[in-house]
């Protein structure tokens, strides 16, 4: 039997004899399952890139499982259990990994009564040692999507069902089998990393999101993984690719309020002992700024208070009464990142291709300010604010590396192997440049007549800069280019602006103190601070609130009918002009708060926004027509910040 056709054949004769036999044979020892699925029975195949395995029978075996009567899907059960038990003895053969990827792919464990067995076949390839699970790693890599996919579903069913159980008794007691979700962890971990190692990964990674975590203790994990690491006791936290992006921003707000009220209880405590009366104002980050020196401003106050960074942020205009209720909060963050990141202003470039900022890489006598930038970052993190702020990718890589400051001060921070792809994503037209001198044909060293010497422009004066020691002097030529593309990159991404990154890297990690960093990926990272590209504008008019307006009113009607029928950038503009960012926070559309408020002017002028309270004031339009005119000029020329 080698193939579906021969099934069918079976299923018309009713004779499943032979197709009996071939299950009942293969499935029953490692060594058949190598005889029957290796390409070729003598080759050893102690390849990592190739597992000679001949994955279309694999798959066809396996699709054609799922039609065979019962009794034959018993018995192949049967047989794994045998070979599982068959007791092994000394180091594992690649004969051996063979089996254990054949069953991996199983599809007969998606069933949960045979959870007992899929668990067993899991430990046994948990407790590999790493060299055999370096082969495993590669061949995972080498699956097609969907068996990737579904091995990784498979794996992530698993654990939220032995966690939360549809029907308890059907597992054994939890205190039984302590070892199955840790032995599932450390597959899909082995998954992950294949994932991870392809560049182009399989699958994204938020697949591999366990969203059932989120219904669980995650300050117990957490703490768990505090104390003992990675060590005997299980935590999620050791594999944190399963936490999502929602779960992982909790853990990080738990804990810095945690550090809040820690820092605040000993400023009480202080008080207290001295005899003084405790003051409300201690348990926040009073910020006081003029309008008119907001940049220096908030630069004073923040040195000042550089003890009360994790308290809450509460931010008062000189002059100005007024209580912040959360939008003078978010409106000085809109203001002071409008400002900085103006390109007069000179701290960041803005590279118009790839739509990103990048630090300029001027020398400058205090990096104070870039250190300010660190801090908002942080700020917003922790105050649930979202930034409009574009950095390229590689930023995030570099705040992460290493993601808890280092005790040793002379340790470099902010600093992680870049290629040109990092550098695609700021500077393309460049990093195309060097891509060709990577691929030239001819002689690089005529055509390109290049030296290891880089020239860049500071206020109008070119300055030359040497890529290694004598590089003026040294051509750039077709044998040392790799080295050349490579040391340039590494000078324009990490070398040029070391300064200027490691006050914003500290900036940002003293306030964001927290080792919950360590679970996260430079992305996740982006997304806490600058929110989700993902909109979901159904989302955004399930939570609206209404003023003066009820949702069904013909206006508000009209406005949703326009509105869910604009194009992306349209709706992305719109998102801008209200809240002053084009990206979703964490939790969702929710957690935006928008409202639509009546606003009760001539239905001839524009609508207008409150940024601060993600706020739109719409005039009470008598068609569907007028309200998309009115409303695209609305969002379209505005700056976005209407600030009010």
């Amino acid at each position: 039997m080698n193939n579906r056709e021969d099934v069918e054949k079976v299923k018309s004769s009713g004779d499943w004899k032979a197709v009996h036999d071939f299950y009942l044979t293969t499935f029953d020892s490692f060594p058949e399952l190598n005889a029957a699925f290796k390409k070729d029975a003598t080759a050893s195949f102690n390849t990592i890139e190739d597992s000679g395995i001949n994955a279309k029978f694999v798959n066809a075996v396996y699709d054609t499982l799922l039609n065979t009567p019962q009794d034959i899907q018993k018995t192949v059960l049967k047989g794994i259990i045998n070979s599982l038990l068959r007791e092994w003895k000394g180091p594992r053969t690649k004969d051996d990994l063979r089996a254990y990827f054949i069953l991996l792919q199983n599809p007969q464990f998606n069933n949960t009564s045979t959870y007992v067995i899929y668990a067993h076949l899991l430990r046994q390839i948990a407790t590999l040692v790493e060299a055999d699970h370096h082969f495993l790693v590669h061949w995972f890599k080498k699956l097609s999507q969907k068996r990737f996919k579904q091995l990784v579903e498979r794996l992530l069913q698993f654990i939220s069902l032995r966690l939360f159980p549809a029907k308890p008794e059907e597992f054994p007691p939890i205190t039984k089998c302590s070892w199955w979700i840790p032995s599932a962890a450390k597959v899909l971990a082995l998954l992950n990393t294949a994932n991870n190692l392809v560049h182009l990964p399989l699958i994204p990674y938020t697949d591999f999101y366990n969203s059932t975590l989120d219904h669980i203790d995650l300050m117990e994990e957490y703490h768990t993984w505090q104390n003992f690491g990675n060590s005997h006791r299980f935590s999620f936290c050791q594999y944190p690719f399963v936490i999502s992006i929602a779960a992982k921003k909790i853990i990080i707000q738990r804990d810095s309020e945690q550090q809040m009220i820690n820092i605040a209880r000993q400023s009480l405590v202080d008080k207290v002992s001295r005899r003084q009366r405790p003051d409300m104002n201690m348990l926040f980050l009073n910020m006081k700024v003029r309008r008119t020196h907001l940049v220096s401003d908030s630069l004073d106050e923040l040195t000042r208070k550089r003890a009360d960074l994790k308290k809450k942020l509460k931010v008062t205009f000189v002059g100005e009464a007024g209580l912040d209720m959360g939008g003078l909060t978010k409106e000085w963050f809109l203001l002071l990142i409008r400002q900085i990141f103006h390109p007069d202003y000179g701290m960041f470039t803005y590279h118009k291709d790839s739509h990103c900022h990048w630090f300029s890489s001027f020398k400058c006598d205090n990096y104070s300010e870039f250190r300010l930038v660190g801090i908002l970052m942080g700020l917003a993190v922790y105050n649930s604010i979202t930034l409009d702020i574009r950095f390229p990718p590689c930023c995030y890589k570099k705040l992460l590396s290493p993601p808890i400051i280092p005790s040793d001060q002379n340790i470099p921070v902010g600093i992680c192997s870049v290629t040109v792809d990092d550098l695609c994503q700021i500077m393309p037209e460049l990093a195309h440049g060097l891509s060709e001198l990577l691929s030239h044909e001819g002689n690089v060293e005529e055509d390109f007549y290049s030296t290891f010497q880089v020239f860049q422009e500071e206020f109008g004066i070119i300055k030359s800069y040497n890529l290694k020691p004598g590089g003026d002097k040294i051509s750039v030529t077709n044998q040392n280019r790799k080295e050349y593309v490579q040391l340039y990159t590494d000078f324009l991404l990490n070398k040029s602006i070391y300064k200027q990154f490691a006050a914003f890297y500290y900036g940002f990690h003293s306030v964001c103190a927290s080792n919950a960093l360590m679970l996260l990926r430079p992305e996740e990272v982006e997304i806490l601070v600058c929110g989700s590209p993902d909109l979901d504008m159904h989302a955004l008019q399930r939570s609206t609130q209404y003023d003066g307006y009820a949702k069904t009113d013909l206006t508000i009607k009209y406005f949703w009918d326009v509105v869910l029928g604009f194009p992306l950038d349209l709706q992305k503009k719109l998102l801008h002009f209200t809240t002053g960012s084009d990206r979703v926070p964490v939790g969702g559309m929710a957690d935006l708060n928008f409202k639509i408020s009546k606003n009760e002017t001539s239905t001839n002028w524009l609508p207008v926004a409150h940024t601060c309270f993600n706020q739109l004031c719409l005039p009470p339009y008598k068609s569907k027509k007028d309200l998309k005119q009115k409303l695209i000029i609305g969002i379209s020329n505005s700056e976005g910040f209407g600030l009010e």
